[in-house]
């Protein structure tokens, strides 16, 4: 249920941004790779007007924010409150920057800047020759945290790397004597939510042929992320594969042809350069983030190389006594949470790297 927000309360300026954050969630999977905003319109202690992003493509935050308002002459005497700068290019939609300076709108506090270089301080710069009372950085460190995908990309021109796997309860990713599953149906249903709100998903050649999985979003309602391998030679035999039959965009990188077929496309990468090909190719693409579910060669590759953000590992109360090993971060997690119950109970660890 909607909080209703009694105008009796106390309010300052970290208050209504909470409220820009709360709001700029509802956007998460959708928006992608552009920022979670949310905005809020306020006079007098009282919210006029408020809205977020809701879809890549359609009108931003600040736009449905205006937009809400329905006595447009209050604007001029109301502050406007928005998580990250607005923006100050023409890009699928106006500028933002003009459309609060057109309203009439006097004073804008902003939670965080825009690291994008098309913006990076020039929409607050713009309002302020406009004569708008300019205010920055409340909330800033969660105004960041809620966005981390958007700034990883446009600060370190890569995507964000998500690592995920499943162990046994005695540190085993996979084992010949036990062809059943590792976590849970509860578990399996969040791994196919976090799916469905990243950009894109990953996975080696081992765990293609071991598993054969579809590597879509199956359990909950969402769209199906873009599909990337990684093997290093190329067996025809993979056409064989589900990723094969359907529609779902598929990146095959590889080390020796670059061709499109249907939905697959087949890039080449040097040698020894996976992760450095991987990350050029996918920031021209746009993609800001991915979830690597492949198994122990993967993972380690990345968690080598030092090129991942966060990890999520699920761990069972199943015991397999042999098998591969599963990955070791040099972190220790960040959160822990049970899903499931008794002997059917997962233990999810969640790890940030701060090393980068």
């Amino acid at each position: 249920m909607k909080k209703t927000i009694q105008h009796t309360e106390i309010k300052n300026d970290e208050f209504w941004m909470q409220r820009c954050l709360d709001l700029a969630y509802n956007g998460h999977g959708n928006v992608a790779p552009n920022p979670l905003v949310g905005c809020v319109i306020v006079l007098d202690n009282i919210i006029i007007g408020e809205g977020y992003h809701k879809q890549f493509g359609l009108e931003h935050a600040e736009v449905n924010a205006i937009n809400s308002v329905k006595n447009v002459k209050l604007l001029t005497r109301s502050t406007l409150y928005v998580n990250l700068e607005p923006c100050n290019h023409q890009g699928k939609t106006p500028p933002c920057a003009d459309l609060i300076i057109k309203s009439g709108i006097k004073k804008v506090v902003i939670g965080a800047l825009d690291s994008n270089e098309v913006v990076n301080g020039t929409g607050a710069e713009k309002l302020r020759k406009a004569g708008v009372e300019v205010i920055v950085n409340v909330l800033e460190s969660k105004c960041v945290a809620l966005n981390k995908r958007f700034y990883t990309f446009h600060n370190k021109k890569r995507p964000f790397y998500i690592l995920k796997w499943a162990e046994s309860s005695d540190g085993f990713i996979y084992s010949t004597d036990h062809d059943q599953g590792i976590s849970n149906e509860i578990s399996n249903q969040k791994v196919h939510q976090i799916r469905s709100e990243e950009q894109a998903i990953l996975i080696g050649k081992n765990t293609l042929i071991t598993d054969n999985p579809s590597l879509n979003v199956r359990l909950v309602s969402g769209k199906n992320p873009l599909r990337i391998i990684v093997m290093s030679v190329i067996n025809n035999d993979i056409k064989s594969q589900n990723i094969f039959s359907d529609n779902i965009a598929t990146l095959i990188f590889n080390t020796s042809v670059s061709k499109i077929e249907n939905h697959v496309e087949y890039i080449q990468y040097e040698e020894g350069e996976l992760i450095k090909d991987l990350n050029e190719n996918l920031y021209k693409r746009g993609v800001s983030s991915v979830l690597v579910e492949g198994g122990a060669i993967t993972l380690n590759s990345f968690l080598t190389a030092n090129n991942w953000d966060e990890a999520y590992t699920i761990v069972s109360k199943r015991s397999f006594g042999t098998g591969v090993l599963a990955p070791k971060t040099s972190t220790i997690p960040t959160s822990r949470f049970k899903v499931g119950q008794g002997k059917n109970e997962d233990t999810w660890c969640k790890f940030q790297n701060k090393t980068i």
